[in-house]
């Protein structure tokens, strides 16, 4: 079946709550409301995560709402010294609780526990402010400051809504946009990590889906110059219906080129060691160098989710939509495998 490009706005669920226009799109071309959706809230998953980083740094923030479990986590990641601080705060039953917007193009995202609080909001202009005050971080550390992510005029993204073959409640409809420009300062402890445009990135993942019973997801994604020229991508699958669309995509300066199927050759033993990633359509021969890895567990009552998350860099050769190769190398950027059942 060839894959569908979704090109105009569509609805995501049918007049019975089910998901139906399953397929890509380089826009969010898809409403979606939960109060529709024919499932219990406790299976619906909604996740907002960005992605920034500068040639020393790179720092993760993530909300999500797992109905059974929600979370937000900070990481801060050193390049340089291979070095990591996360800080986890977790909240059973959540249950839609953290009023996340139901666009990934409008809306903001508040979270507050005490004096700790991350905020996602989202300008008209399309610009993404995040700001963060933990003085609790880690052992004896604090962090707070406030980013400004910008885009490239007439940006694209991958967007995908993929169903389950054989649940027909599941679908998973995300959003991923790995070309923002980052600006402004990170207060560390005693240290500052300063973002300045042109010279830091940022990753934006949004979800919003019907968890199946069980899945196994891989997904990876990098930015960075080449040739003045911005060069990102995002690469990914799952137990999911991927024969309409795949959410597998190279950018140049924010312009999507598409690609097909890729495959993760993890080597099992090592997950330090090189990775390779291949497409079917030899459009990509691409090697990721890890250099620290994290494992998360969460598990509640029937629930239980295991994300092993690796960073480090890209180097390879992809070829793009019009058939030139671009070649690249050492792009930051993260990969991972999310085990979940309930």
């Amino acid at each position: 079946m060839p894959q569908n490009e979704i090109l105009r706005l569509m609805p995501l669920l049918g007049d019975m709550g089910e998901p139906i226009n399953f397929g890509w799109s380089k826009q969010a071309n898809l409403s979606y409301d939960p109060t529709l959706v024919d499932a219990p809230r406790r299976r619906i998953t909604e996740s907002d995560r960005y992605i920034v980083h500068t040639p020393t740094h790179m720092v993760v923030f993530e909300i999500s709402d797992d109905g059974w479990l929600g979370h937000m986590a900070i990481s801060v990641i050193s390049l340089r010294d291979k070095k990591r601080s996360t800080q986890i705060f977790k909240t059973t039953l959540p249950l839609g609780s953290y009023k996340m917007p139901n666009s990934s193009s409008t809306g903001s995202i508040r979270w507050r526990m005490k004096k700790t609080w991350l905020d996602f909001i989202c300008m008209e202009s399309g610009a993404r402010i995040i700001k963060v005050d933990i003085p609790r971080f880690g052992r004896h550390r604090s962090l707070r400051g406030e980013l400004v992510l910008t885009e490239f005029e007439d940006s694209q993204s991958v967007v995908t809504n993929q169903p389950w073959r054989n649940e027909k409640n599941a679908f998973r409809y995300a959003r991923c946009s790995p070309w923002f420009f980052a600006e402004g300062v990170m207060q560390f402890s005693s240290s500052e990590i300063i973002f300045t445009r042109g010279n830091a990135w940022g990753i934006f993942d949004w979800n919003r889906s019907v968890r199946p019973k069980a899945d196994i997801r891989y997904w990876a994604s990098a930015c960075g110059m080449i040739d003045g020229r911005l060069l990102s991508f995002c690469v990914g699958y799952s137990w999911a219906d991927f024969s309409r669309g795949t959410e597998n995509g190279f950018f140049i300066d924010g312009k999507l080129h598409k690609l097909d199927q890729v495959t993760f050759h993890i080597p099992l033993s090592n997950w330090l060691s090189p990775w390779r990633f291949t497409s079917n359509d030899n459009r990509l021969e691409m090697t990721f160098y890890p250099h620290q890895e994290r494992i998360d567990r969460s598990r509640f009552f029937f629930y239980n989710s295991t994300r092993r998350q690796v960073c480090g860099f890209f180097s390879g050769k992809v070829q793009l939509d019009d058939g030139s190769a671009v070649e690249f190398q050492n792009l930051t950027g993260f990969a991972e495998r999310i085990k979940m059942r309930f």
